[in-house]
């Protein structure tokens, strides 16, 4: 078996169902009365909609997009937890979302108003911080899905689980993405050990934006300590002579 061939594989053992197009079916109609006029839409987004999610550590993430005239964004957020402990859907406050558990499912439900004259653009209650930020999903989303690098995200997205690593995805594709940038063609395993070879050399030092507002250094999220142990782990897997011992 070639490399390529061994992280197909790998890819195919990992890939998700549509338990997403399935949990966002069931909870939409909830979502909508829940919002009511002030509902702009609900869609999928995260990882699932980005073509990056991986079986077993992948929580599906809703968005409900309410209208500029939403009147306040503390607001917005606390009745969207008091709405999710009223269904018995056992809330958890995460900043930006709410985790909620869903027929044994794990779901981040994510509330943002529209910013005034425009569509795409919304500002998100920072619960933790007691503030606010900006932010577009779709362009994120439409950064990561048409990068033509999702198969490499998505190995090593499998990497960073299989070897205990906290590196949030949305960095992480981010980082694979900048790690990948101006590389020549090259196979898929190829690619997955240059991607680690950027962890490995840059990801310690490396400054990543959020395409949707390049005041959010997406590189902030990880202390430095956690970031050296981001580097160690993928030089020791490039020290590998198998792919096993890689991903598997």
């Amino acid at each position: 078996m070639t490399p390529d061939e061994y992280v197909e594989q790998i890819l195919a053992k990992y890939a998700v169902t549509n338990l997403a197009e399935i949990s966002y079916g069931i909870l939409e109609p909830y979502l909508r009365n829940w919002a009511g006029l002030y509902l702009s839409r609900t869609f999928i987004s995260g990882s699932y909609a980005k073509g990056t999610a991986v079986k077993g550590s992948t929580d599906i993430d809703i968005f409900i997009s309410l209208r500029s005239n939403y009147p306040n964004l503390s607001g917005m957020y606390d009745s969207l937890y008091q709405f999710a402990l009223n269904h018995g859907w056992l809330p958890r406050r995460q900043n930006v979302s709410l985790g909620i558990q869903y027929v044994g499912t794990k779901i981040d439900l994510v509330p943002g108003r529209v910013q005034e004259g425009y569509l795409n653009w919304h500002s998100l209650y920072k619960s933790k911080q007691t503030t606010w930020t900006q932010t577009n999903v779709d362009l994120q989303t439409d950064t990561v899905r048409n990068s033509s690098r999702t198969k490499e995200i998505r190995a090593v997205k499998i990497w960073r689980n299989l070897h205990n690593l906290e590196f949030p995805s949305f960095y992480l594709e981010l980082a694979v993405i900048e790690g990948l940038k101006y590389q020549p063609t090259t196979t898929l395993a190829q690619n997955v050990l240059r991607a680690l070879t950027y962890i490995s050399q840059s990801i310690t030092t490396a400054r990543i934006v959020d395409p949707g507002n390049t005041k959010n250094i997406i590189s902030d999220d990880l202390t430095v300590s956690q970031k050296v142990a981001l580097s160690l782990a993928a030089a020791n897997s490039l020290r590998e002579s198998n792919w096993s011992r890689i991903i598997w």
